[in-house]
């Protein structure tokens, strides 16, 4: 690895937080990082800022939008995701019974196995689809066993069977999800759930969950037991401005449609809760079907956008997120992951999209 000199946000070897601090990064003898503090002397470096690598908590490498995509096509969405900055991944539901760790060449992967829906309550090829609510545990023991360290349930979908008063309604009772939960911490893994609406909150928190997928039917006081529980929240933000396009499509399905319209016009309020109720956010561009992928920081500016300050958006999108996820970041003897920026992000958060070097594993990319 070539060595680096800047500001460098660095985590001491006994430090809870990272600090900016000026010297110089580089490989020690078995390939971690080693910082060498050093004088500022402006003139004699060029100024750069360097970060951990982005992390992207809600991302599907092998969906399409027309259903699974082939390894080529997940290949070259892995290298998208690598030579936009995002070094490290949550693949949150794939379509295949294999988790995508075969991928030649991806940002450090966690994965969740297949979607768990009921039947006719997700999109169409994409869900193994549990025909009897009693099995859910089962499956959800099948999806850690098959080397998943997270788990996707579908929380809330449409229900076209009510036919004109379809909605948005969840698809498990109490009961079941808390043995499906516990099952899934049993075996060491973690719980995370899509859900848009209000409804199916309740028994989703009661359940004892670890993330939030969307979340947009949060209210209040759900954002303040998500705080306290330690749940987090991955926004997507960038789906949510397509509720409304949702809800022009579905003109079978008025209430359907109304809910979704409800969501988005509600937005503000709800992301503002988030922020109030300090709910640990995790940055997911949900890429794959309705979002391009390579394109985490264009959700992070809408956080900013949204009146998040650009010191948090850049503790949540690096070690925050690689923390929750077990990735570590700038520290002594990590691996060598980190993006070089011409300006200092915390000032200037739109120079994520344009990063002058990145680095991961030691190479750059």
């Amino acid at each position: 690895m070539k060595p680096v000199t800047g500001w460098v946000y660095w985590r001491g070897q006994e430090a809870k937080y990272p600090s900016w601090q000026f010297g110089q990064l580089e490989a020690d003898p078995k390939g971690g990082l080693k910082f060498t503090a050093e004088a500022d002397r402006p003139g004699e470096h060029p100024r750069q800022w360097i970060i951990p690598g982005l992390v992207d908590a809600h991302n599907h490498l092998q969906i399409g939008g027309d259903g699974p995509v082939s390894e080529e096509v997940a290949l070259d969405r892995a290298i998208q995701e690598l030579s936009s900055g995002v070094l490290a991944l949550r693949d949150l539901g794939n379509p295949h019974e294999s988790p995508a760790h075969h991928l030649a060449r991806a940002p450090r992967l966690v994965t969740a196995g297949r979607h768990l829906a009921r039947p006719k309550r997700y999109l169409p090829g994409l869900a193994l689809e549990v025909e009897d609510q009693a099995d859910l545990p089962a499956a959800v023991a099948q999806q850690v066993q098959a080397g998943n360290p997270w788990v996707k349930l579908v929380g809330d979908w449409i229900d076209r069977s009510r036919g004109s008063e379809a909605d948005l309604d969840p698809l498990w009772d109490r009961a079941v999800l808390i043995d499906a939960v516990q099952t899934a911490h049993e075996l060491g893994a973690r719980v995370a759930v899509h859900v848009f609406g209000r409804s199916a909150l309740d028994d989703l928190f009661e359940a004892g969950v670890d993330s939030i997928e969307h979340g947009t039917g949060m209210t209040w006081e759900h954002c303040q037991e998500a705080a306290a529980r330690g749940i987090t929240v991955t926004p997507t933000l960038g789906q949510v401005e397509l509720f409304p396009q949702f809800a022009g499509a579905a003109t079978r399905y008025p209430n359907y449609a109304q809910t979704m319209i409800n969501l988005y016009q509600n937005w503000r309020t709800w992301w503002a809760n988030l922020v109030e109720a300090r709910v640990q956010l995790l940055p997911g561009s949900d890429a794959g079907g309705y979002q391009p992928h390579g394109q985490l920081f264009r959700e992070l500016y809408r956080w900013e956008g949204a009146g998040l300050d650009a010191t948090t958006i850049i503790d949540y999108a690096t070690w925050q997120a690689r923390d929750f996820l077990g990735f570590d970041s700038l520290s002594t003897g990590a691996p060598a992951d980190f993006l070089v920026l011409r300006d200092d992000p915390m000032v200037e958060l739109t120079v994520l999209g344009e990063p002058l070097r990145i680095v991961f594993d030691g190479q750059d990319v």
